[in-house]
Formats: C-alpha cells, sequence, structure tokens
C-alpha cells in the first residue's frame, strides 16, 4: 500500500512535469514528413491491436469491447520519447538525418499516446455508454476549459509580478505544486484517472522560466526516486504465471512480432515514398517501436480500471520488455551508415595550404568558454585568401532527463523560450557565434551540439573533426580562473575528455588555458591588438605551435616574439651531434629520428627568421640554457606584457632542456612547457594554447614527392604568411 501511494504520487508529478515540457507548438515545426511517419507507424500496430484484442476478448471480462480496443490499440501503437532518445544518443545516431526524423515522430506519436490515454481513461471507467459517461465526458471536458480559461491567466499573473531574471518566489511553487494534487483530485472524482488532471494542469503551464524552475525543482527527485517504485509496483503487478498454457505464450509470441512488424511497416512505407534508403526506413520502423514509460502508464490505468485482467496485463508487460530489449542490437546489425570519410590530407596547420579555409572545431562546455575562444579565432587572422571556417560543438552530458535530450530540436528558430537550463545555454553560445560570424570577415561559423555520456564525448568529437575535415580542433582547459587568480578544477570529466581527444584526435589539437584572452569584451576586428609569445624548444608540436602563432601575428594588431631555446651542448660543439648523443644512455635509441627533427627544426626556424627579416612585428630570439632549471628561469624572466602563450605539448621528445620538469607536472597532458605556464603561480594573466601536432599515416603523403618532406610542407605554409 505505501509503496502504491508513493508510485502514485511519483506518477502524478511526472505526468505533471511531461505536460509542462510539451510544447505543443513542436508539432507545427516538425514537418510533414515525420507527422506522417508517426502517424503511419500508429495506425498499423492500432489495427494489430484491435484484431488482437478480439483473440483476448472473448475469454476474459466483462468490459466493453469498445474501451479494451481502445487500451491495447494505444499500448501497442505508442512510442516512448525519452526512451528513444537515449537509445538514440547511446546508438551515437543523434546528428543523423534517421535520428532527427525518429526525434520528431516520436515526439509527435507521444503526444497522441497522451491525448489518447486521456481519451481511454475517460471511458475507462464505466461498463455501458449511458448518462454516466456522458457526465464523465462532460465534466472532464469542464475541466480542461476551467484549466484553459482560469488557471493559465492566473499562472500568467504570476509570471508578470516575477521581475524579470528572477525566479519565482517560493510561495507560487508551493501552490502550483499543491494545485498539481488539487486537478489529480478533481479528475479522480468526475471518474477519470487522477493523472490525466495532472497532465492537463502541465500542459497549461506557459514554456519559459517557470518552466525550467519546475522541471528543475521536480524531475530528479519525480524520476529519480518515486518513478523506479511506479515501475517496482508494475512489477508486482505483473504475474508471469497467468500466462499459462501454449495458447497464450503463442498468442504473445504473435502480438510481438505482429506489432513489431505492423510498426516496421508503417513506417517502412512512408520512408519509402520519402526515397529513403530500405534499411534505414527498416532501422527507424525499429526505433519508433521503443515503448517506456507511456505504455506502463496506460497498462497500469487498464488494470486499475478492470479493463485488462492479469492474463492481457502479464502479456502486454512483457510485450513491451521485449519490444524495447531487441532495439538496440537489431538496429546496430541493420543500420550501418556508410563512411562518408574520405581521407584527408590536410590536418595540421602546417599542411593547409596558403589559399585554402582554415577548418577548425572548437569545443565548448559551457557560456563562460565562449568569449575567449572568439577572441582567439578572431585573432587567427581570417583573411580573403585563407578564410576561417569554424564548427562551434557545444557539448551536453547525457543524462537520464528527457528534458536534456530537447535540446536537439533546433526550436531557436522559433523565438520561443528555451525549454530548460541546457537549451537556454546553448541558445546562449548559439547566439554569440553567430554574432561574431555577421561582425567579422571571412569567418563562417556552423553550430552542432553533441549530447552523450562523457565517457564516449571524445568519440562524438573526434567523427565530427572527421567528419567536417578539420585541421585544428580547439578545446578549453579543465581549470577555469577563480576571482584571485587561480586555478581550479571545473569538472574532472572534461579532462578526460580532453586527454582521450589528444589520444585519438584526427587533427591537431589546442588546449586552451583561458585566463581572460582579450577581455570579455568584444571589439572590432580591425582594433585587436594581441601580443603573442612562442615557447620553441623543437620538434613537430612546436613547429605546429609556431605556424598557427605566426598565422596569427600577420594580423595587422598582433605582436609576435619567438624564443628559441638551444642547448649548450649543441652550441659548442655543432658538428659532433651523433658522438654526443651516444655518450647520453638515455637517448640511445632515437639518434636518427631526434636528428631528422632537429634538421626539420632548424629548416623551418632558418625560413622564419629569412621571412620575417623585415618586419617590425615579429621579435626572434635564441637563448642558450643547458637544463630545466634555466629553461624555467628564462621563460619567468620574459616580461609580462604578452596576453597569450603559444607552446607545443612536445610530446615523445626527450630534450635535456626540459629534462625534470616534467617529473612533478601537474597536468601532463599539457606537455611540460605548458604546464609550467598553466600552473597557478605563474602570470595570472597570460592565457596559454598547447599545440600537439597531428602525427598519422603521414609517410604517404611524404612518397608523393622525392623532395625532403620537411621542405615541402614548410614552404606551402611559408608561402601564405607572407604580408
Amino acid at each position: 500500500m505505501v509503496l502504491e501511494t508513493m508510485a502514485n504520487i511519483g506518477l502524478l508529478y511526472f505526468l505533471f512535469l511531461v505536460g509542462v515540457e510539451m510544447d505543443i507548438a513542436v508539432i507545427r515545426r516538425t514537418g510533414r514528413k515525420a507527422i506522417i511517419i508517426a502517424f503511419a507507424g500508429m495506425i498499423l500496430p492500432f489495427l494489430i491491436g484491435i484484431s488482437f484484442s478480439f483473440l483476448l476478448h472473448q475469454r476474459t471480462q466483462v468490459v466493453k469491447q469498445g474501451t479494451f480496443i481502445l487500451f491495447l490499440g494505444v499500448a501497442l501503437s505508442v512510442t516512448a520519447f525519452p526512451v528513444l532518445a537515449r537509445l538514440l544518443a547511446e546508438l551515437k545516431l543523434l546528428n543523423t538525418e534517421i535520428g532527427r526524423i525518429a526525434m520528431s515522430s516520436a515526439l509527435v506519436n507521444d503526444m497522441c499516446a497522451w491525448i489518447l490515454l486521456a481519451l481511454a481513461i475517460a471511458l475507462g471507467e464505466n461498463e455501458s455508454v449511458n448518462l454516466a459517461t456522458l457526465w464523465v465526458v462532460l465534466s472532464s471536458a469542464g475541466f480542461i476549459v476551467f484549466c484553459i480559461f482560469v488557471v493559465r491567466p492566473l499562472i500568467f499573473w504570476v509570471i508578470q509580478k516575477t521581475p524579470e531574471g528572477e525566479s519565482v518566489s517560493e510561495f507560487y511553487i508551493c501552490l502550483i505544486l499543491t494545485g498539481v494534487m488539487i486537478s489529480g483530485f478533481i479528475t479522480d472524482a468526475i471518474g477519470t484517472h487522477s493523472v490525466f488532471g495532472a497532465f492537463i494542469f502541465g500542459l497549461v503551464i506557459p514554456n519559459g522560466p517557470l518552466g525550467v524552475t519546475l522541471i528543475e525543482r521536480l524531475e530528479d527527485f519525480v524520476s529519480g526516486l518515486l518513478l523506479p517504485l511506479f515501475f517496482a509496483i508494475s512489477g508486482l503487478k505483473t504475474s508471469i504465471g497467468a500466462i499459462d498454457g501454449a495458447s497464450t505464450w503463442g498468442i504473445l509470441a504473435l502480438v510481438i512480432i505482429l506489432a513489431c512488424a505492423g510498426k516496421i511497416a508503417g513506417t517502412l512505407l512512408v520512408a519509402l515514398l520519402y526515397q529513403m534508403p530500405f534499411y534505414d526506413g527498416v532501422a527507424l520502423g525499429l526505433l519508433m517501436n521503443s515503448k517506456g514509460l507511456v505504455e506502463m502508464i496506460i497498462l497500469n490505468v487498464g488494470k486499475d480500471q478492470k479493463v485488462l485482467d492479469d492474463k492481457s496485463f502479464a502479456i502486454m508487460v512483457v510485450v513491451a520488455l521485449v519490444m524495447t530489449a531487441i532495439i538496440t542490437p537489431a538496429v546496430t546489425i541493420i543500420y550501418k551508415p556508410a563512411r562518408r570519410f574520405a581521407p584527408y590530407k590536410r590536418r595540421t596547420i602546417l599542411k593547409t595550404k596558403p589559399d585554402n579555409d582554415l577548418r577548425t572545431l572548437v569545443c565548448i562546455h559551457t557560456p563562460r568558454n565562449v568569449p575567449t575562444i572568439i577572441n582567439l579565432l578572431e585573432a587567427a587572422n581570417p583573411t580573403k585568401k585563407s578564410p576561417l571556417c569554424v564548427y562551434a560543438l557545444h557539448l551536453v552530458e547525457l543524462t537520464g532527463r528527457a528534458s536534456a535530450m530537447l535540446i536537439v530540436h533546433n526550436s531557436r528558430k522559433s523565438g520561443r523560450p528555451a525549454a530548460n537550463r541546457t537549451q537556454a545555454q546553448s541558445d546562449h553560445i548559439i547566439n554569440a557565434f553567430e554574432s561574431f560570424e555577421q561582425n567579422a570577415e571571412y569567418v563562417s561559423v556552423q553550430p552542432l551540439t553533441a549530447i552523450s555520456p562523457y565517457s564516449t564525448m571524445h568519440e562524438d568529437i573526434c567523427s565530427v573533426a572527421e567528419d567536417k575535415r578539420v585541421a585544428f580542433l580547439i578545446l578549453p582547459f579543465h581549470k577555469q580562473q577563480t576571482v584571485d587568480g587561480g586555478m581550479e578544477a571545473t569538472n574532472p570529466a572534461y579532462r578526460v575528455i580532453n586527454q582521450n581527444v589528444l589520444a585519438n584526435s584526427p587533427c591537431s589539437v589546442g588546449i586552451l588555458v583561458d585566463r581572460g584572452f582579450g577581455g570579455n569584451t568584444r571589439v572590432a576586428g580591425n582594433q585587436i591588438s594581441h601580443n603573442i609569445a612562442v615557447v620553441f624548444i623543437g620538434g613537430p608540436d612546436d613547429r605546429e605551435a609556431l605556424a598557427f602563432a605566426w598565422r596569427m601575428a600577420s594580423h595587422p594588431g598582433s605582436t609576435l616574439t619567438v624564443m628559441r631555446f638551444v642547448s649548450g651542448n649543441d652550441v659548442q660543439e655543432p658538428t659532433s651531434s651523433t658522438g654526443r648523443i651516444e655518450n647520453d644512455p638515455r637517448v640511445l635509441t632515437v639518434v636518427t629520428d631526434s636528428d631528422r627533427q632537429k634538421q626539420e627544426d632548424d629548416e623551418f626556424i632558418n625560413q622564419f627568421r629569412t621571412m620575417i627579416a623585415h618586419d617590425d612585428s615579429i621579435a626572434y630570439t635564441e637563448q642558450v640554457v643547458n637544463n630545466g632549471e634555466e629553461t624555467v628561469a628564462a621563460i619567468r624572466s620574459v616580461d609580462n606584457v604578452h596576453d597569450l602563450f603559444i607552446v607545443g605539448r612536445g610530446q615523445g621528445l626527450v630534450s635535456p632542456l626540459t629534462a625534470g620538469l616534467t617529473d612533478w607536472s601537474e597536468c601532463p597532458e599539457l606537455g611540460a612547457i605548458g604546464d609550467l605556464l598553466a600552473s597557478s603561480d605563474f602570470a595570472a594573466t597570460v592565457s596559454v594554447l598547447v599545440v600537439q601536432q597531428y602525427v598519422g599515416s603521414d609517410l604517404a603523403d611524404f612518397a608523393l614527392s622525392p623532395d625532403s618532406p620537411a621542405e615541402n610542407h614548410h614552404e606551402n605554409f611559408m608561402n601564405h604568411t607572407q604580408r
């Protein structure tokens, strides 16, 4: 009894939340395709439900055929939107065409299902159509009218009384939550089910700050604590023993196969009409079979109102379980999206041709990351010859909350208030990038959203980078600056994402340590002035860092200081490099490679110096240091006029200049120098960009040309940085 009471309260509030989150206007925006698919996927299973109800009904109870048909039909034809959203996110199909159609159709289907449920409940109370039934229908209609014309204006009045930007007062929130109970009581007294009242009450609450507040207050408690009780109760009510005899099990198997097939057939027909591929249509049909809460509620209400007996109830519960369980494996087998990715070569900044656009993917967790990233992109000097193509990816954690999924529905165009905090953040981020695109020249921005658990987020990031053929990927560092200038971690998961992306990225990666680069106010592109410093020790990462810095330095308002640190031994005996290395036991194995790297460094720096000979805004210094301590001292002695340090991560590089620095580094993913610059005790005003060059199977690229590989792609990069 106690569990049941709790579960019913949970159900009441959950349906209230469903009503609050539901946005009828979404249906108007979803487009014909999704609506037709939704209805096609409902009609066939509904008919199957009707035919099956004759099979079951003849041996069951007194309820009239009509109500029974309605309950079974609705139960078989619904699609659970929250369940589908989770499945799509887990299968990584959210941002695909099939995912979008499935989401839109499920949304439409979900709304139809709730309305049909309300109808079934209204009819379910009474055995025969008589004056009592008429009274129930009329009273329910009266209740709906009362909600629309009395309750809704009152709620609007509450919203108007609340000052802009402040949250609704606790008193009104308590009143509304009490209102949920009262509406449930009224509809129960009328003769329909209590959840119907709560649902209608939720529907009349307008989308906006009040809806967001209610969802945030209730959702975790209701869906985390009370709803599982509802499922537990449903499990307790289900007696598998009621499914006795081979014939009943036969019916069960038949229902599962027919209902699945009906949904798939209906969806497939429409999909083929719209010229979608056959397998995509089948996968879409399978996805639309996801059952969840709606179906359990329908079945429970049916059982409470004696429409379904134990046997029918047990059969339908098993059907729901089996149908939802087979979706994921089946879709994984059937739907294999064609790998559209042609291998591309320009995966680094060095290899980007001088007259091509620089394709950049920036990842954003919160609106706080945005100003610095936009300032950095603006300083990257987009020109007519080499424009900047930016993909702004908002990373959202996939939680169990259905509301977080609604963000995928691109509802920004409608000018409506956001449905929840995540969506509001996403809107802020997108608006910021859109205004950046309008104000800056030669920049194109495409906003995207990735929703997945933090553990697999890096897969989404890397696949977007591959898909969009990106050359440079920028991630925010997992620590943010506090008011007193220190650095504190925001979310440990961000760090894991960064480490995974560094390990798996298909292109060069930069991690941006944000200390207010360029300030938070926007200045016009021609008024920017930045002082950039590059610490160059050697290796592919440092060359990539210098390449990016050099691109930024060609911006009229920027100055660049390149500090190259040279080991003391190299200066004394430049000729006998091999002899020196042989005596050093640590680097015995990497003689050839380190020599080649050193040669490439020298060539790159020599070309760089030749090109900047007549350029006053770029300064180049060389310093001789012998060990890690001297390197640190030299970096610390740099005057703090710079607002951005760009350094290479120095992955896999054994250099005497950084020896000992990595032993006690806090964040090894930033490399020795990056970690030093990002630590709290370094200057509090310098942002840091740590660059890792993509080193994949580049040998194929090198094999194409007889010349030395280094000269080639440096040449190619050099040409475009000339002023």
